[in-house]
């Protein structure tokens, strides 16, 4: 009996419909027309551009110093919130703690952004990088959490314990029982967070202050002036760096398996 190719197609259409429009912005990216309404020849003017462009990588600085400093701080948060969820799920109070976790997943981004704005205005905090850190942290903590309580479900903790027997203490179990085994769940709650950070722009729009530009909120004033080759080049760099960061977690994650087998 023929099988039928109509799967194929869907899923072709569906690749074609991601994808196509990520190839257009990075071939255009090399096109030397500035509005890039046809292909004008092969050019790097836009990288080389980009470059002299100081504030966009005053941008780019900021943003990466709040993902770094976002993704250490909810990595430590979420995974202590996921230990306490999984180790007394069944008491009342981490039934409300769980609520309190999973609530900034279904919160509207931009009701999230009022609400943030109107408790730092109401604090008396100024708007700059700080409050952009603490919006961060306050969602990115949740999907960290939730992460690191995913791998926590086939955790054995008779492993734990019987480290504990063998005289190990609770730092050199955590260390070397307890990091190790949840090291994938690690790794992927902290890229998730990254990535979160970084991308982030309606609750960054609401708390960023004057001088605290981050880098999707440059690219929406940059776009409201026209400057496209710039953002095509931009984007460019941009998914560059997130290819190499999923190849290096991907890699990081195998080897972690491969030395657990052995």
């Amino acid at each position: 009996m023929r099988r039928s190719r109509l799967p194929f197609i869907v899923l072709t259409l569906v690749l074609v419909f991601f994808y196509l429009p990520i190839l257009i912005l990075v071939v255009n990216s090399f096109n030397a027309s500035r509005f890039g309404s046809g292909w004008q020849g092969f050019s790097l003017r836009w990288y080389v551009r980009l470059f002299q462009e100081a504030e966009i990588w005053q941008a780019a600085r900021n943003t990466l110093v709040i993902a770094v400093s976002v993704t250490l701080v909810s990595l430590v948060l979420g995974t202590t919130s996921a230990l306490a969820l999984h180790r007394f799920a069944k008491t009342r109070l981490q039934r409300f703690h769980y609520t309190l976790i999973y609530t900034p997943l279904v919160v509207p981004e931009i009701l999230m952004g009022i609400s943030l704005l109107m408790a730092f205005v109401s604090a008396g905090v100024p708007l700059g990088l700080t409050t952009i850190f603490l919006a961060h942290v306050t969602f990115c903590v949740s999907y960290v959490a939730l992460v690191v309580l995913g791998r926590l479900q086939d955790f054995d903790y008779a492993v734990v314990e019987a480290a504990q027997d063998l005289g190990a203490g609770w730092w050199t179990t955590a260390r070397r029982v307890l990091l190790p085994m949840l090291a994938p769940g690690l790794a992927a709650g902290a890229l998730l967070a990254f990535t979160l950070s970084v991308d982030d722009f309606v609750i960054t729009f609401f708390v960023a202050g004057p001088g605290a530009t981050t880098l999707p909120i440059r690219i929406y004033s940059m776009i409201k002036h026209g400057a496209t080759p710039l953002i095509n080049a931009l984007s460019t760099l941009l998914l560059t760096l997130t290819f190499l960061t999923v190849g290096a977690s991907q890699r990081l994650s195998k080897n972690k398996l491969l030395e657990g087998g052995s």
